[in-house]
């Protein structure tokens, strides 16, 4: 009895353990992280940032920040942890910066014209699409690289899981350069004319271009035309943005119109919305919140792509006019480039609550960043993986079954197990190895097993019985083969 009282016990304690850890993760993990809940009669879009900067705790407030610089209009990216910003000035002023703890990593000047800034797969490199050629700068501003193949360059885009770098060029060129070994994978001309718009599709690694027709291409480095075409507008596409799954892309034209598409079909439009003016730039967070900037106004929107909805979730101006917006991963933070410098605004329940530390860590040391590093570059996935339809987490059923059925179809023969036991004990006057006797009795009777089985293959192809030839017939005479 004691001892089943006491498993009694342990079996209690642990579902105990179960049911608060549970708990615990429950809490974790909430429906509605952090959305703004507006009283009856009372709109969101009338809340300030002030009004939230007030209402909020004091590591969260100083989250909100402007930044007054001198030589815009400036680009802007968040780096995969969303830790660290790059800044990147159109007169030519790189800042890389800790926008946590306000750290300035590195400023520098170009002294040329700065198109876009992207950050590489840590935050120890990033890329600066100037005048002429792609530079490459580590995080002390010093310069590790100049790509003189990519010229021209307007837009780049970061593959992290291919560690690809895709450029479009204003005379229409497409190249993806791989960073890990410094190799140019492909480049050719797309002949769509000027590349003014790009973005890339989270899910299968596509890149997606808007032209002026009206129309969204789909690329991928493996083939010199787009693997898909969608005919979203009637005019010219002014901004593009596909969400964090790449289930839903959101395209704007001159024609003053917001459409949602549905990525998985190539179907659409889900939605159609009308604004104002035209948005010079969009862009998903990581919860589906869509953020369009028209002219000096960010308008937000909370699921816009599977309802339609009626009016903004929340709305903020600038003194100047918006060049490019980033929502900061895993933090309620969009991040927002003018010409007169750099915008960090609160708009909560857009960063996801809970991360994955193993994937992507904000708080990891130097430790692990090198690991880190050291798995990406081991699940690396090759370019020739993407296609439009992702594979990557597939199996090929028909490769699988037909190189089973060859397997199965060999006929292999197992030699028989000879065990043999030499006795240890040697007589002073014989010289003999023990091991050499083995390995002489062993090819004796292997010889011996391959001659009756030679045999037996005889006498069954005489009788009519078996036409089919084994692996060993080849240790057969050519006498015999002749007879």
């Amino acid at each position: 009895m004691g001892k089943v009282h006491q498993r009694r016990i342990i079996n209690e304690t642990k579902n105990k353990l179960a049911d608060k850890i549970s708990k615990a993760a429950n809490v974790l993990l909430p429906e509605n992280s952090g959305y703004i809940i507006a009283e009856p009669g009372e709109k969101t879009t009338k809340i300030s940032q002030t009004q939230l900067s007030n209402s909020v705790d004091v590591t969260s407030a100083k989250k909100h920040f402007d930044l007054k610089l001198d030589f815009g209009p400036y680009d802007i990216d968040y780096s995969l942890n969303g830790r660290q910003l790059l800044i990147g000035g159109r007169k030519g002023h790189v800042a890389a910066m800790d926008w946590i703890t306000k750290h300035l990593m590195c400023e520098i000047n170009v002294m040329e014209e700065v198109y876009d800034v992207k950050w590489l797969h840590n935050e120890n490199l990033f890329s600066v699409a100037q005048k002429k050629w792609v530079y490459i700068y580590d995080n002390q501003g010093v310069e590790v690289h100049c790509l003189k193949n990519l010229n021209n360059v307007l837009h780049q885009e970061f593959l992290p899981y291919h560690f690809l770098l895709s450029t479009a060029s204003e005379e229409g060129f497409l190249s993806w350069l791989d960073v890990s070994m410094g190799k140019l994978i492909t480049q050719f001309n797309a002949k769509m004319g000027r590349l003014s718009l790009m973005t890339q599709n989270p899910n299968n690694a596509l890149i997606c271009l808007g032209h002026t027709k009206g129309v969204v291409s789909m690329w991928s480095p493996n083939l010199r035309e787009p693997v898909a075409k969608i005919l979203c507008h009637g005019n010219m596409i002014t901004s593009l943005a596909i969400n964090s799954n790449g289930m839903y892309m959101a395209t704007s034209g001159m024609d003053r119109s917001i459409k949602i598409w549905d990525m998985r079909r190539l179907k659409g439009p889900l939605q159609d919305y009308k604004v104002r003016t035209s948005p010079r730039s969009m862009v998903f967070s990581q919860t589906g919140c869509l953020a369009v900037a028209i002219n000096n106004v960010v308008d937000v929107y909370e699921e816009c792509c599977t309802k339609t909805i009626q009016h903004a979730y929340l709305r903020h101006n600038i003194a100047r006019t918006i060049n490019n917006l980033a929502f900061c991963p895993f933090e309620d933070v969009l991040g927002a480039g003018h010409d007169s410098g750099f915008s960090s605004l609160l708009i909560p329940g857009s960063g996801e609550p809970n991360f994955d530390a193993l994937e992507r860590n904000p708080f990891q040391t130097k430790k692990q960043r090198k690991e880190a590093e050291v798995k990406m570059l081991l699940e690396k996935i090759p370019a020739e993986m993407i296609t439009l339809e992702s594979t990557v987490d597939e199996v090929d059923i028909n490769t699988f079954k037909t190189k089973l059925t060859a397997r199965n179809s060999l006929q292999t023969v197992k030699p028989l197990k000879i065990n043999i036991k030499v006795r240890n004990k040697i007589k002073k006057k014989t010289l003999a190895n023990p091991s050499k006797i083995k390995e002489k009795i062993l090819e004796e009777k292997t010889k011996e097993f391959v001659r009756a089985l030679n045999a037996r293959s005889k006498d069954e192809i005489d009788d009519g019985k078996s036409t089919r030839f084994g692996v060993l017939d080849r240790f057969q005479n050519k006498r015999n083969k002749k007879k």
